[in-house]
């Protein structure tokens, strides 16, 4: 079995070399990057299974990054932040980081993080589709690049970022019933802030918008005890 690859990116020397011992000795194939070119020449001659980012680096920071590489090169990534404030934590999740790390920290801390992230993403299904082009199911047409669904009459209606990538997401997977828990991480909203509740207040607002009946949904339907399923046809539009 080909040994878990992690790329670690850390301005810091003292911080980055000993964490790449460190998850050497517990069975990880390391590289190391002190700044975004040196993470891009990785990773162009290389994939890896994760990546742990810090987020003050110098030139390109970890967030920039992290943007950039949710269109390019996807990837679990664990932030690493020296900034006690909540801002660049939230916005790092809704950038697509998987999860984040304080510092100072722990390594074994860190260590039992990217356990579970990638336990986490081994676990979760393939998608079916990019997020690029346009599809038509029942009576609406959906461009991924766009934040509205369109109906016969051509009106469009305004979805949310939050109702577009959830959308996005079912959209994907269509056939496939999804938990709470694969539809936070796949939307990649996984934070201890988020709740399981909060995946049914958007199913909920995506039905009120694209159901005939809201109440008796045919597009977005609820498999009791497992989770939701996107049951509408989908067919990809040239």
């Amino acid at each position: 079995m080909p040994q878990t690859r992690i790329a670690i990116v850390d301005d810091d020397h003292d911080i980055r070399e000993p964490l790449a011992r460190y998850f050497a000795r517990c069975g990880y194939r390391v590289d190391t990057a002190a700044n975004g070119a040196e993470l891009d020449r990785l990773l162009s001659g290389s994939t890896f299974d994760l990546l742990v980012l810090d987020i003050m680096l110098p030139g390109e920071d970890g967030l920039a990054i992290c943007r950039r590489l949710q269109g390019k090169a996807p990837m679990p990534i664990i932030l690493l932040t020296a900034v006690a404030d909540d801002t660049d934590r939230i916005i790092g999740l809704e950038l697509g980081a998987d999860d984040y790390v304080c510092k100072p920290f722990n390594p074994r801390e860190l260590l039992a993080r990217v356990k579970s992230v990638l336990r986490r993403t081994a676990m979760l299904p393939p998608r079916q589709v990019r997020r690029k082009g346009r599809v038509r199911f029942d009576r609406w047409r959906f461009d991924f690049s766009g934040r509205e669904v369109f109906g016969p009459d051509g009106v469009g209606i305004r979805l949310s970022a939050g109702e577009h990538l959830m959308l996005t997401t079912l959209i994907e997977h269509a056939g496939m019933t999804l938990t709470r828990d694969q539809l936070l991480d796949l939307t990649r909203g996984r934070d201890v802030q988020l709740f399981d509740r909060s995946i049914d207040m958007q199913i909920s607002r995506l039905r009120r918008k694209l159901e005939a009946d809201h109440k008796a949904p045919r597009i977005i339907v609820t498999d009791w005890g497992g989770g939701y399923l996107f049951a509408a046809n989908v067919e990809w539009c040239e």
